[in-house]
């Protein structure tokens, strides 16, 4: 019996070394200060589960916790149908897709402090180039909250539509030509077409984009916080923002406790969307 030379694996040990220096050790010092009052490194008082009794009794975090899940529903339900729409139209112009695949993905490069700035000048009433316009409609997202969240869901569309439609283009080339001229034979419609063959042939792509963009839309901070700062009235405070706020306040403790629970709500939701994907993949 051949054996197998496993001494590869050490190869790794380097990258392992890395990731636990960036990202384990940190991820420990945050739990550990989520059982402590700090204001400083020098001033730690320990307080047990204290924190995470008050966070998870409050009203404030449940009503934040469903925004947050409300935004990232509606953020997969307009992006990922948009971006598999968008890059089926971009493989019907053969090479010259690069054009729009390179047009979708440029919001991507935009640094995120910039991107609220951006859109902020774009809709401001005074010199904005659709401000003006949107001032006609009676549109105001600072004082009306549907609007702040229309805007806030624009505006993160616009920066992760890109990703979306690149892993579908993808998924989709790797699709063999001959799959689609047989269903063309048949006389099979677009719509079956997508449902049948495009469709199944792409969803490991787009378990890759939902998670990715659940992740991300679930704590997203830099637009909403610029964008309204949570409000009208708390209309738009998600998790993000409460978070943010305790750290501003220096209430170091506190924060770390509720960065804890946050990091293990996305955990539990990876987890069971990693468990729903393989049993749909076993039957």
């Amino acid at each position: 019996m051949r054996s197998h030379d496993n001494r590869a694996w050490f190869l790794l040990l380097p990258a392992l070394l890395l990731l636990g220096v960036v990202g384990a050790l940190p991820l420990l010092a945050v739990i550990n200060y989520g059982f402590h009052d700090i204001f400083t490194l020098q001033d730690v008082h320990w307080v047990g589960i204290d924190w995470y009794v008050d966070i998870l009794g409050s009203d404030r975090f449940l009503a934040s916790l469903g925004r947050s899940l409300l935004f990232s529903t509606l953020a997969l339900t307009i992006q990922v149908p948009l971006g598999i729409a968008v890059a089926l139209l971009l493989t019907s112009y053969g090479r010259r897709a690069v054009w729009g695949l390179m047009l979708c993905a440029l919001p991507l490069v935009v640094p995120w402090n910039m991107i609220p700035m951006l859109w902020l000048g774009l809709i401001d009433k005074g010199g904005g180039l659709l401000g003006p316009g949107l001032a006609s409609l009676g549109f105001d997202w600072k004082f009306t909250a549907w609007h702040t969240w229309a805007l806030i869901l624009i505006v993160d569309t616009w920066h992760w539509l890109g990703l979306v439609v690149v892993l579908a283009y993808a998924g989709l080339s790797a699709i063999p030509s001959a799959y689609c001229q047989a269903a063309a034979i048949d006389g099979a419609s677009r719509w079956a077409t997508f449902r049948f063959i495009q469709l199944p042939r792409i969803t490991g792509a787009l378990a890759i984009v939902i998670l990715l963009r659940f992740v991300d839309s679930f704590m997203i901070y830099t637009e909403a916080f610029a964008i309204n700062a949570g409000g009208p009235s708390d209309a738009t405070r998600f998790l993000s923002i409460e978070l943010g706020e305790e750290i501003k306040g220096f209430s170091y403790g506190q924060a770390a406790a509720r960065a804890t629970l946050y990091f293990l709500i996305v955990l539990a939701v990876v987890w069971a969307f990693v468990m729903a994907t393989r049993q749909s993949e076993d039957t």
